[in-house]
């Protein structure tokens, strides 16, 4: 599996977006994924990782991770 860089910024700008999604990341076999609607494939996209307002994961994501 191939290695994405991530990048730890705590801000981003972006110009000439078409929208936004706010999605979960949900278990998917040994990874992990987040839907997105047909009309948008072929699209470039950016995944944005945020701050849980808590600090924590949450209980049915801990669950998961197991």
């Amino acid at each position: 599996m191939k290695i994405v860089e991530f990048h730890k910024d705590t801000e981003l700008k972006v110009k000439n977006i078409k929208g936004f999604m706010k999605r979960k990341v949900v278990v998917s076999g040994t990874s992990a994924k987040v839907n997105c609607p047909k009309e948008y494939l072929g699209y470039d996209s950016y995944l944005i990782i945020l701050e849980n307002e808590s600090g924590k994961k949450s209980k049915r994501a801990r669950n998961k991770a197991i």
